[in-house]
């Protein structure tokens, strides 16, 4: 989930659709964002002065099972926005459509035509805007440290970022013994252990699982069981889990 902030512009959308509602980053380490061509945000772009409309889009990591304390981790991504224009229009398009290949629903089409007139932006369906980064900053379940925009622009996804929500899903709908179960390799099994009412895995990247231990009085524990090697497919990630589903019933 993400929102874009343009300091010293309300948006006075109420609905919270105003927001990008697709992003990637270009191999600069650029922020592509496809955003409603009628929020404070894309009016802003057009009538602002070169790269001169500084800007801040939050980005929100809702764990995708139920769990208490649901917020993973949020994201801020400070920097300058502008309108995508002229030729730049297709080759952001594509690359928008190949990172989140839904383009009939977000009007991806529609971005394609030519740029409309500053006062039709009421009327334009999307409009594509670049934030070109200054400065990053992360605050998860790992801690919370600024990123540098070389930095940002070198990362590349994790594997099993497309699966995560599915893979967290199963594991907690038809796993959930074993899951529980992990604690037992835990140095200190009596923190996580002491509460078994609930075992729900609330992360999963190539390094390894996080779980979250939680009795009725909502008390919780968060563990991290890390693979012995990074996983790079789901395939590994089935061999990887395995381990540590024995590791744990061998204790």
């Amino acid at each position: 989930m993400a929102s874009l902030n343009v300091p010293g512009v309300e948006d006075p959308d109420e609905n919270g659709l105003a927001g990008p509602v697709c992003r990637a980053v270009t191999p600069g380490g650029d922020v592509l964002l496809l955003v409603p061509g009628d929020c404070a945000a894309a009016r802003a772009a057009a009538h602002a002065q070169d790269d001169d409309l500084a800007a801040v889009m939050e980005i929100t990591d809702v764990a995708p099972v139920s769990v208490p304390h649901r917020i993973r981790g949020r994201a801020w991504i400070a920097g300058w926005l502008t309108p995508v224009r002229n030729a730049q229009r297709a080759e952001a398009a594509m690359l928008l459509a190949e990172r989140q290949p839904v383009g009939e629903l977000l009007g991806i089409g529609e971005a394609l035509q030519p740029d409309p007139a500053p006062g039709m932006y009421g009327r334009a369906a999307w409009m594509m805007l670049r934030l070109e980064v200054g400065e990053c900053a992360v605050d998860d379940l790992w801690g919370a440290a600024p990123v540098e925009p070389d930095a940002f622009a070198e990362a590349v996804p994790d594997p099993l970022v497309a699966h995560e929500a599915d893979l967290l899903q199963h594991l907690h709908a038809a796993h959930g013994e074993q899951v529980r179960g992990l604690c037992a390799l835990l140095d200190d099994t009596e923190a996580a252990c002491g509460l078994r009412d609930r075992a729900v895995p609330v992360s999963l990247d190539r390094f390894g699982l996080r779980v979250r231990f939680t009795d009725a009085g909502q008390r919780s524990y968060d563990a991290r069981f890390d693979f012995p090697e990074p996983v790079r497919d789901v395939a590994g990630l089935r061999r990887a889990m395995h381990r540590l589903f024995e590791a744990a019933g061998a204790q």
